[in-house]
């Protein structure tokens, strides 16, 4: 594994990944930063999906809408949390959907209740890599901004940044 940082008009991130894929993007200063790896022990470089990933970020804080598919993520999580990450992939860029909204399309998927808002609200709120699946695009039942683990003034410059 290596990381690295990039500098962002939020701050910097921090960019994880193996020889494979995206494991890990957040700010250096929100919560559950870092999740289950202990980044202090990885070490600094650059790889050619950390490049990838920096040239994303790059289009996407030009505004020009770089797709999600482009990229090779793997979040390292539980299987209802990789659930709550690929519905987050679908938000199209510019549009919100709420917690609720998200449990409903799990239950519809797997054909039996899969989890509640709350739970679906936690997995969100634990997203190991931010921005690129965008769990900035999930508001509350009447659309107001609810939590973020980077915050809501980077929330609120998302949004704005996609025109949501």
């Amino acid at each position: 594994m290596l990381q690295t940082t990039y500098s962002s008009p939020l701050g910097q991130l921090i960019l994880l990944a193996d020889s494979t894929a995206l494991l890990g993007l957040w700010y250096s200063d929100q919560a559950h930063l870092g999740a289950k790896y202990r980044l202090a022990t990885i070490k600094h470089g650059t790889s050619p999906i950390l490049q990838q990933v920096s040239r994303w970020l790059d289009a996407y804080f030009d505004g020009r809408k770089p797709a999600i598919d482009q990229l090779p993520l793997h979040p390292q999580t539980t299987p209802f949390r990789q659930q709550v990450y690929r519905v987050l992939t679908t938000i199209p860029y510019g549009s919100t959907m709420t917690y609720q909204q998200i449990a409903d399309q799990l239950t519809k998927r797997n054909g039996h209740k899969t989890g509640s808002a709350r739970a679906v609200g936690g997995a969100v709120g634990h997203n190991p890599i931010g921005i690129i699946i965008p769990c900035h695009r999930v508001v509350g039942a009447n659309g107001s901004l609810t939590g973020y683990a980077g915050g809501l003034a980077r929330k609120r410059y998302l949004l704005a940044l996609e025109k949501a």
